[in-house]
């Protein structure tokens, strides 16, 4: 868990002074606030904006102003706000300002150089991000908009450069200081959402990571770290898996020298009450078994175990913010590949839960290793309710890009939870339907089930009426995440790569 790279975050009182600071200010129709006029004592602020119509104060839009005078700001980033925006835009708008923080390294200096600069401290040089202040004196009285701000930066700044050998030539901010009119109240906030962001941070890790790095045993081992938070995590290795009889499971592993693994873990900060469960599907590499995929793209699916990450980075959350909440989350951790002991299209499986199951193809694996763990979560803890989330089918990309996620739901409430809870979060989803028709579709004909329907239509749907088979009468839900585990280009909160969709969902459903 490498989250050492997190810029520290503190708010201070509107008479902190903010030395050696970038300034962040805040205009409202290209006007400064009143409060924050001082910046403007020479007037560069006030050039800037009457020499460039494209800015117009715009909800967020940016504009940098690099060393606008001769006083000691090296640059000044101005943006724009509304009128009471919602802590998702406030989000936003700090994951688009994160953009501007990244700048070059500082210069190293002599210390006789270096006292000779007013407010500059010899940790501000040597190849250390800058330190950026912002400045929301009398902007708003709303504090919130401060933590949420902070925690939109942070979601902005991330990036993966954990094996370059090349020292990246943008550092991000090694502090970030925010000037408030009640610093303590900002705080409180803050120190939510920083678990929040720990938890997408690690997400975002885990589905980055290669598949020599990251397979079943390390993912295991990875997980048992958080033990140290307070979660109660327990591994259960191949031996085990067999003996409780995970047939579909260790049938998606058998091609692998790599064997599968089973994790829950589990927070209780909820007294007696009956825990919520998050199932995650954690297939490391998929090349499709003996029903190979093609070549192209392939490498991608290191992130088939985008909902196992999910699960972990929401359990991390909910530990480091100290749920008053019981949550069981369970990731079920294979690696499937063609081999002289792989799993055949048309071999017959029994699952966990005893249903006999024949793989017609061997590519539609998630929802095998999915049904021995749901099976097992709802019969071991039986949870008021219950979500998996899988990146489970490329149809779920045809039908929504990387725009939504899918959601499948036995239960109206829940759905309707989980909707708004990703309209407040940004990790939407979209309702699909489960009509008996589709559950006809994986009846088998030598077994009970089928891992896929004759045909090629509606195949996230069929996957999802298969799992409906393991959940019995649990409240449930299927989120399939397809689309939505890594980005191709910058979005404000997702910087290209890998996104930690449904950490932040996850942790919005339990709060």
């Amino acid at each position: 868990m490498d989250h050492d790279r997190l810029p520290a975050v503190s708010f201070v009182s509107p008479n902190q002074p903010l030395t050696r600071a970038r300034v962040i200010a805040l205009p409202s129709k290209k006007k400064l606030a009143p409060k924050l006029r001082d910046w403007d004592a020479q007037g560069a602020i006030s050039r800037a904006l009457e020499k460039d119509p494209s800015f117009t104060g715009a909800y967020k839009q940016v504009l940098t102003l690099a060393h606008p005078s001769q006083d000691k700001i090296a640059r000044i980033v101005l943006f724009g706000s509304s009128k009471n925006p919602k802590p998702l835009a406030i989000e936003q708008l700090g994951g688009r300002l994160a953009r501007t923080f990244l700048w070059p390294a500082e210069k190293k200096e002599t210390d006789e150089q270096n006292s000779a600069k007013a407010g500059m401290k010899k940790t501000d040089t040597a190849k250390t991000g800058p330190v950026v202040g912002i400045d929301l004196r009398g902007v708003t009285q709303n504090n919130p908009f401060a933590a949420h701000l902070a925690f939109g930066i942070l979601l902005g700044l991330y990036r993966f450069d954990r094996y370059r050998t090349t020292p990246a030539k943008n550092l991000p901010p090694s502090k970030i200081i925010l000037r408030v009119d009640r610093p303590a109240v900002a705080q409180k906030a803050f120190d939510r959402l920083r678990a929040v962001a720990l938890g997408v941070y690690h997400a975002r890790d885990l589905v980055s990571e290669p598949s020599n790095i990251l397979y079943p045993d390390s993912f295991a081992r990875r997980i048992s770290q958080l033990s140290k938070l307070g979660l109660k995590v327990e591994v259960l290795d191949e031996k085990r898996l067999k003996k409780e009889g995970f047939g579909a499971l260790l049938a998606v592993g058998q091609g692998s020298a790599r064997p599968p693994r089973l994790v829950v873990m589990q927070w209780k900060g909820g007294g007696k009450k009956p825990p919520v469960a998050f199932v995650g599907k954690g297939v490391t590499f998929d090349t499709g078994g003996i029903s190979i995929k093609p070549s192209a793209n392939m490498w991608l699916m290191r992130f088939d175990m985008g909902g196992a990450a999910a699960v972990v980075g929401a359990m991390e959350a909910l530990a480091r913010r100290k749920a008053k909440a019981n949550v069981v989350g369970v990731v079920a951790l294979a690696e499937n590949m063609p081999s002289g002991k792989a799993m055949l299209p048309g071999d017959i499986i029994t699952s966990l839960a005893g249903k006999t199951i024949e793989t017609l193809n061997t590519d539609a694996e998630g929802r095998l290793i999915l049904a021995d763990a749901l099976h097992y979560t709802i019969t071991r803890f039986s949870p008021s309710y219950t979500i998996d989330l899988a990146t489970l089918t490329g149809a779920m990309i045809v039908a929504l890009a990387d725009v939504r996620a899918g959601l499948f739901a036995n239960d109206s409430g829940l759905e309707k939870r989980l909707r708004e809870a990703g309209e407040a979060t940004g990790d939407r989803l979209w309702p699909f339907p489960m009509d008996a028709e589709y559950h006809d579709m994986v009846k088998g004909t030598r077994g009970d089930l089928r891992n896929i329907a004759p045909g090629h239509g509606a195949g996230s749907i069929v996957g999802a009426t298969f799992l409906a088979a393991f959940v019995g009468m649990t409240k449930w839900a299927h989120l399939d995440i397809a689309g939505m585990c890594e980005a191709d280009k910058d979005k404000d909160l997702t910087p290209k790569g890998a996104t930690g969709f449904g950490v932040r969902l996850l942790d919005r459903l339990i709060a």
